[in-house]
């Protein structure tokens, strides 16, 4: 199979995974605003599950498991299996005892944690204290979701995607187990929650064992505690763990921007923001996940013509996929932010500011997805210092576009804001790695943004003739709300499709292919 079957492959694994999470994640949040709404429990639980969570999202997810593949990648090519399953034992066993040692820590410092992060709780003994257990009860899912991550390196580098992918599924099924069948026989219910989330997280790590032992690899604690990889690692994580802070800088900033707004403009923010990740989770940050081996390989091998052919190909396939997925969001934007989110307090006015800020984070679909598939290249080659420093100006971008378009255009300037901060982004990432690798193949790039660009705005003027036609019909009632999506959905696939063949989309042809491909592969595997 060529690299760029096997990206795609691996893509479409992540991305249908990263879908049913994200399914499960709505899922998930309907049942807690069900059982918890806006209580003291629910405030108590989003403080204490966001420490754990940020330490995930700096240290473990991100920073860990994209800095592991390339050096991993690298010890697998040049110095076989059994001195990178050294590596990797080796790995296992000190991050376990540093995650040990993190959650011990966490557990008994939680109560100055949560006077530091939330010093407002303070007045009210009881939501600070269920904050301060909770907080203890959730500090090992550090533990868990760490090793996870490792797991996650491991098996990417050997070609394996499903089982990490999947991982996110089960802790969104604990959490949902635990509320509905836990919660009603606890002193406090809240407590639910936070066991639900210890159990998800050991059920993701169980999830890996298998599949890491199916591919020659055995966890154990017996072992070398030290590799001379592991420096290397850390060499690496080092900057990717500034990057990700700056990335929770620019959230943070931004909620701070956004409170100075009339009251709700932080909650437009976030509910257009989370019909955004629908699709950069799936597409976007799928396919940065499933290059990353790829380019690794290559660039171990030395192979930079097959290393900017690689990253080529993704970047423009990434921009086939979300140039519609942007141009869907913002015409059928009204339409499904009344379908998921109309109903009690969310009103007619709610949808109205809501869209306004999907539409602006919306135009910057292409390039949040974008940057994802350039900063994997830059791991890939073993550079985390060029993307931390070209995130730390389009922070500066941001902050100074989000003063300024805060004004005339409320938080809708915020999210514009972010949008063109993401775009300065991706311009700067493509100028240092052209400089680094030479010739990218940026003309051939452009012609595929054309021609994708070109399909969508015929698939949009398509789904907007008919929503005009449908949505007079759609007062007052849901399901011909849903038949607008779905519809707008399924016609804009028919039309995208069917301009990218009369272009003769490259990426269309490629995707066709591998689904041929793996058709006739089943076929065969059927037969005699």
């Amino acid at each position: 199979m060529s690299e760029t079957a096997r990206m795609t492959k691996a893509a479409g694994v992540v991305g249908a995974a990263t879908l049913l999470s994200r399914i499960l994640g709505f899922v998930r949040d309907v049942i807690v605003a069900w059982f918890f709404g806006a209580s003291l429990a629910a405030d108590a639980f989003f403080v204490a599950f966001r420490i754990p969570n940020l330490l995930r999202r700096l240290f473990a997810e991100g920073s860990l498991t994209i800095s592991f593949i390339p050096v991993f990648t690298e010890y697998l090519s040049r110095n076989g299996r059994e001195e990178a399953f050294r590596l990797a034992r080796s790995a296992c066993l000190l991050l376990s005892i540093v995650l040990a040692a993190v959650a011990v820590v966490g557990i008994l410092l939680s109560p100055a944690i949560i006077r530091v992060i939330a010093p407002g709780f303070f007045s009210s003994p009881e939501k600070f204290d269920l904050t301060v257990l909770l907080t203890r009860i959730m500090f090992p899912y550090i533990f868990f979701i760490g090793l996870v991550a490792l797991c996650m390196g491991i098996l990417n580098a050997l070609g394996h995607f499903a089982a990490p992918a999947f991982a996110p599924v089960l802790l969104n099924l604990a959490m949902i187990s635990a509320v509905l069948l836990l919660s009603s026989h606890l002193e406090k219910p809240a407590v639910a929650l936070a066991i639900g989330v210890v159990v998800g997280g050991s059920l993701q790590l169980g999830l890996q064992i298998p599949f890491m032992i199916r591919k020659g690899f055995r966890p154990s604690l017996r072992g070398p505690l030290y590799h001379p990889g592991i420096k290397r690692i850390a060499v690496l994580m080092t900057p990717a763990v500034f990057g990700a802070a700056v990335y929770q800088i620019n959230i943070f900033v931004g909620t701070l921007l956004a409170s100075l707004l009339p009251e709700g403009s932080v909650s437009y923010l976030y509910y257009a923001d989370r019909l955004v990740q629908f699709p950069l989770g799936v597409f976007g940050i799928a396919l940065a996940t499933a290059i990353l081996p790829s380019l690794s390989r290559q660039a171990v091998l030395n192979d930079m013509e097959g290393l900017r052919s690689s990253f080529a190909y993704a970047l423009k396939m990434v921009f086939f996929i979300t140039i519609p997925a942007m141009t869907g969001l913002i015409v059928l934007k009204e339409p499904i932010v009344r379908l998921l989110f109309q109903r009690g307090a969310f009103d007619a006015a709610t949808t109205r500011f809501t869209t306004e800020a999907l539409f602006y984070y919306a135009l910057g679909l292409w390039a949040f997805s974008g940057v994802r598939i350039v900063v994997s290249t830059f791991y890939a080659i073993q550079d985390t210092k060029t993307p931390v420093k070209i995130a730390v100006i389009s922070l500066l971008v941001n902050i100074v576009l989000s003063i300024s378009l805060m004004g005339p255009l409320r938080h809708g300037g915020l999210a514009l804001a972010t949008s063109i901060a993401a775009v300065v982004n991706l311009i700067l990432l493509i100028q240092a790695l052209k400089k680094r690798l030479g010739r990218i193949g940026v003309r051939d790039i452009l012609g595929s943004i054309l021609k994708s660009t070109a399909s969508a705005a015929l698939m949009g003027c398509g789904i907007n003739v008919a929503a005009l036609w449908w949505i007079p019909k759609c007062a007052g009632s849901t399901w011909h709300l849903m038949i607008l999506v779905i519809g707008g959905v399924v016609l804009g696939s028919l039309l995208y499709g069917t301009c990218a063949f009369l272009f003769r989309s490259r990426e269309l042809a490629a995707m066709i292919e591998i689904v041929r491909s793996n058709l006739r592969k089943n076929d065969d595997a059927l037969g005699p």
